[in-house]
């Protein structure tokens, strides 16, 4: 399922990047490793794919050297579910990065939604298609051990690694690794590489101000939570979009539009072309919606799945849409 190869991309810095376009769930993760210590910065989605991921980590950091430090990004479980494979670690996130943990459905519950929903209907097919591949049973969902607001400086051997708070954007919980002498930064979920990204805090322009801020960081790399890496003149490319995207959803806001007639005007247009899995607009968008009209309930996580299934159902060789 995933490559069993940590890339090295500068010294002492390795990225797990397990591919798989067009797909939920395979979150990149890392490695920094530095006079017998090291960072581990998130964990892959289920158990079985952390065994294979610290399996590489253990061999790039050397013999003897614990792993008893995790940096998370944010709370999605396909960056946090693996915790429980480094039992007693110290785990680093932001305080706001607790509330999405409530907000998201639980693994037990994501095995129900791949098994006992319908696969005749929308959200049934797609849970089985994009999350049918992983094992979550089993999984205990750990809470960080060590939380902090705003910044949050560490020490790995030689290496500085500076946790910068940049939530709300993303998730609530937002946070980015920044490596100041390797240039490298770990973006988590505040980029994505080849795919629409699906952001359930928002608003747009706050992912687009945390981009930003990467970019201030001068980083020579950028590792984003998914898809291959990214150099500064590609996450300009991203923030463009975050641009567009919002000015779309301003305009069809006040047009009346819903944020899924939205994103099925977007999606017909094929005004982003190239990146995969165009449905997710309709979960960005509902995010954006939620901004203009200063909702401030929390979002129902399992409703805005539901409404990119549908998009996607309609879209696929099974939908009755379909060409």
């Amino acid at each position: 399922m995933a490559t069993t190869d940590l890339k090295q991309i500068a010294p002492g810095v390795f990225a797990w990047q397990p591919g798989h376009e067009a797909t939920w769930g395979m979150a990149n993760c890392g490695l920094v490793a530095s006079g017998g210590q090291a960072l581990v910065i998130d964990t892959p989605y289920t158990p079985a794919l952390t065994d294979v991921f610290l399996t590489a980590v253990r061999t790039a950091a050397g013999p003897g050297v614990p792993l008893d430090r995790v940096a998370v990004t944010h709370a999605n479980g396909d960056h946090t579910w693996g915790l429980q494979q480094l039992p007693g670690a110290e785990v680093f996130a932001t305080h706001a990065a607790l509330e999405h943990q409530c907000l998201e459905p639980k693994p037990q519950q994501l095995q129900t939604l791949i098994h006992d929903t319908d696969p005749g209907q929308p959200l049934g097919w797609y849970f089985r298609e994009h999350f049918g591949k992983f094992d979550f049973a089993g999984i205990q969902v750990l809470p960080p051990t060590a939380t902090f607001t705003g910044r949050h400086d560490l020490t790995v051997g030689d290496i500085t690694a500076e946790l910068h708070e940049v939530g709300p954007a993303h998730t609530v919980g937002d946070l980015i690794v920044h490596l100041p002498e390797q240039r490298v930064v770990f973006a988590g979920d505040i980029v994505f590489a080849g795919d629409h990204p699906s952001h359930w805090a928002g608003p747009l322009d706050r992912v687009a101000a945390a981009c930003l801020r990467i970019l201030d960081l001068d980083p020579e790399w950028v590792v984003p939570g998914h898809g291959p890496l990214m150099t500064p003149d590609d996450l300009r490319t991203y923030v463009a979009y975050l641009d567009d995207l919002s000015d779309q959803a301003y305009v069809m806001h006040g047009q009346g539009r819903t944020a899924v007639e939205a994103a099925r005007i977007l999606i017909k247009e094929d005004r982003y072309p190239g990146l995969g899995l165009p449905e997710r607009l309709a979960i960005t968008l509902s995010t954006e919606y939620r901004h203009l009209e200063q909702d401030t309930a929390a979002p129902d996580l399992l409703e805005l799945m539901d409404h990119a299934a549908r998009i996607a159902w309609d879209r696929s060789a099974v939908g009755p849409l379909a060409p």
